[in-house]
């Protein structure tokens, strides 16, 4: 979670280096910290630019007000105003707690500003608070959410009240195959290894997989090339100088 990477990352004051599992969490340039996946700037960036080419320019956000929801949010405004996006306007920006058990008066206040489309930043139940929400106002528009809902079981348990056009803001990982995505063939023989692994052991990969994967391969990379008796200082400098390295979402440039 972004509030336990924040909590942690001053603890550790280029003494080791910290790989947090989310890539909501930014850490300063430089330092021994790190995250997990592209960022969800990068996401944010990229799927908004969907969003725009698919005509959605009336774009209405709501979000938590936890660490993730607030990391959204200032994404989302931020990049509404890239000069790519001068056609974007978010006519509704509105916020819930995760532990509320009703979105309705966020939701009415959505569909009176009439979005062509809506981002819903959040995860686990309190994502599922808003698509029930959704579907008791009847509120039917392409639905946009973060990556952190790529994950089976959650899907499952809320297949009932799902938004009929649902995107993921997301890395290309979990488009394996798709002739529409072209990646390099060593982060295609990477993604065929990270599949293998999983169906060897009855299992179907999700955005969790994907997270934990990648910083185990660059962990166990620099061990590799650095015995395991080596310093934050020498795995610091491996990663700072790493270029060209082969991951599930693309190629590493540090």
């Amino acid at each position: 979670l972004v509030s336990d990477c924040r909590a942690m990352a001053s603890l550790f004051d280029n003494r080791a280096v910290l790989i947090c599992i989310t890539p909501s969490f930014h850490p300063p340039h430089g330092s021994y910290l790190y995250s997990s996946d592209l960022s969800t700037r990068s996401d944010a960036i990229a799927g908004i630019r969907y969003l725009r080419l698919k005509g959605w320019k009336r774009i209405a956000v709501i979000t938590s007000v936890d660490a993730t929801g607030q990391d959204a949010e200032k994404n989302i405004t931020e990049i509404a105003r890239f000069p790519e996006n001068k056609d974007i306007s978010l006519v509704a920006n509105v916020r819930f707690n995760p532990t509320d058990v009703s979105v309705s008066a966020q939701i009415e206040t959505i569909k009176a500003a009439a979005p062509q489309a809506l981002i819903a930043w959040s995860v686990g139940t309190p994502i599922a608070t808003v698509f029930r929400g959704l579907q008791d106002a009847g509120l039917d528009i392409p639905v946009a959410t973060s990556p952190g809902n790529e994950v089976y079981r959650e899907m499952e348990q809320f297949a009932a009240f799902l938004p009929k056009q649902l995107y993921f803001f997301t890395s290309p990982w979990p488009a394996r195959g798709d002739p529409r995505v072209t990646l390099p063939p060593e982060v295609v023989e990477r993604q065929r290894e990270f599949f293998r692994v999983f169906e060897k052991a009855g299992l179907k990969p999700d955005q969790g997989s994907n997270e934990g994967w990648q910083p185990a391969m660059l962990v166990t990379a620099a061990l590799r090339k650095l015995g395991t008796a080596a310093t934050a200082a020498q795995i610091q400098d491996y990663f700072q100088h790493l270029k060209g390295f082969a991951g599930v979402s693309g190629l590493y440039d540090f």
